[in-house]
């Protein structure tokens, strides 16, 4: 392996670990404030990208039935829910944030899609297809758990992972798709070539992280989500919806989730089941960091991507095995350095 080779296999694994590092920052999110380790988050990942590559061909996505079909499942269940409580300014605004959000979407996209609009637009359109079926996921499949244990919630997110593969299938198909890139400049610096889409993904990463600190460090909502993270019973006892604490978490996991499958759209054949692959890798990062740490999980998430990088290079067979394999000895070594604490009951 000569110079050449390392800086290539060097800028693979970052560009690669940044991915990771999102996804891994949104599960360490989530985790924090409802104690639900996301496994579905691979599949905001597919979502994004096969929303993305649909509207780059001027099709109207059929993601955009499936969020018309979780606002309506979302909506039952918030009136179920706050049945003996619910006003009629309530009523409204969730049948609003439900039903008329999701219907105005496919709206908008069932106009744009065939007028082809540029990168950016599609872009955008794509994330505000993906994006709301986070918290619609939440209301149905979560918030009526929000006290039950972490085993159980680790339960219904397999259950919920598995069935929004199988509904990838139905409303994507079985074929992969790509899309456009935002740019398709080539950057030399000596043998090294650098594209202008990993200088997105890595800008993009870089700039999204910044502004997560600046979200938690100085906005109401950064610190109440912080708040609950600390102690949930808490945060409820000075008034702080730790429900709606949940619903922005979600909100935010996917959207982070949706903008790495847009990134990574115009590099990779992206399928309806890819996201569970890449969202697991996110997983290990954020396992790495301890389910605990921002700073930690994105480095963890660059370590992740460099391995998986020369993994490709001298054993491609076994990369997958090698990267879930750097697991292993961080769980052995946080046992060791953990105390036995018995579950309350």
């Amino acid at each position: 392996m000569d110079a050449t080779i390392l800086l290539i296999l060097v800028q693979d694994g970052v560009v690669n670990g940044a991915i990771y590092a999102l996804l891994a920052l949104s599960l360490v999110l989530v985790f924090a404030v409802t104690r639900v380790i996301f496994i579905p988050q691979g599949e905001f990942v597919a979502y994004g990208a096969l929303t993305y590559a649909a509207l780059d061909t001027g099709q109207l996505p059929g993601s955009v039935w499936l969020l018309c079909g979780l606002g309506l499942a979302a909506c039952v269940c918030g009136l179920w829910q706050q049945r003996r409580t619910l006003t009629a300014g309530a009523t409204t605004r969730l049948v609003l944030q439900t039903v008329v959000l999701p219907a105005a979407i496919t709206a908008l996209a069932a106009f744009v899609a065939p007028r082809k609009p540029g990168v950016l637009i599609e872009a955008l359109l794509a994330l505000a297809i993906v994006t709301p079926m986070a918290p619609y996921l939440y209301r149905v499949a979560f918030q009526a758990l929000a006290e039950a244990s972490v085993l159980v919630l680790l339960i219904a997110a397999v259950g919920v992972h598995l069935a929004m593969v199988g509904l990838g299938l139905v409303f994507f198909g079985p074929e992969g798709s790509r899309a456009t890139g935002f740019s398709d400049a080539v950057l030399s610096f000596g043998a090294l070539t650098v594209q202008g889409q990993a200088l997105w993904i890595v800008g993009l990463t870089v700039v999204l992280m910044g502004a997560l600190y600046g979200f938690f460090e100085f906005t109401l909502f950064g610190k109440a989500l912080r708040a609950t993270a600390v102690n949930r019973l808490g945060a409820r006892l000075v008034g702080i919806a730790t429900a709606q604490s949940g619903v922005i978490a979600f909100t935010l996991a996917g959207a982070i989730g949706a903008l790495s499958g847009v990134l990574i759209a115009p590099l990779t054949t992206v399928y309806y089941d890819t996201g569970f692959l890449v969202g697991l890798k996110g997983f290990t990062a954020a396992i790495i960091g301890g389910l605990a740490s921002y700073p930690a999980a994105a480095l963890a998430a660059i370590l992740v991507g460099i391995v998986e990088s020369f993994s490709s290079f001298w054993a491609s067979a076994f990369k997958e095995v090698i990267v879930f394999t750097v697991i292993i000895p961080v769980l052995l070594w946080r046992s060791l350095r953990s105390t036995a604490v018995e579950e309350d009951e």
